[in-house]
């Protein structure tokens, strides 16, 4: 199933991430968005779920009825961090592009990925 990665603010101030489901009119499996001022005068961004320290993983939903503001163009770097840390997956671009298909494995030079399909 597809969904929408959302980013809004709710009236208690907290800026959070999750699934959209309009049917339902709620935010699923949520993430807090937390502001860290850092030394060099910056901040750092961290999602966290939002039932912690409590529930460690994302789940849960939030009601759109408790949101102020539903920001129209979420940065991609947050919904990919999200994506990541709700399903334990790296989604970094490139992780296949070091495979080689004409040397699978290491195999011996002249091998193919056609080999490894065929019965011995």
């Amino acid at each position: 199933m597809a969904y929408e990665i959302c980013m809004v603010k709710l009236v208690t101030g907290e800026m959070v991430l999750g699934k959209l489901d309009k049917e339902a009119r709620t935010i699923n499996d949520p993430a807090i968005l937390q502001m860290i001022p850092s030394q060099q005068g910056g901040v750092q961004m961290m999602l966290m779920p939002y039932g912690y320290p409590f529930e460690n993983d994302f789940t849960g939903s939030i009601s759109l009825s408790h949101v102020l503001y539903d920001y129209k163009n979420a940065p991609e770097e947050l919904k990919t961090k999200y994506m990541e840390a709700i399903s334990n997956l790296t989604l970094s671009g490139g992780a296949l592009s070091g495979l080689d298909l004409k040397n699978p494995g290491g195999a011996p030079a002249g091998g193919d990925i056609a080999s490894l399909l065929r019965s011995k």
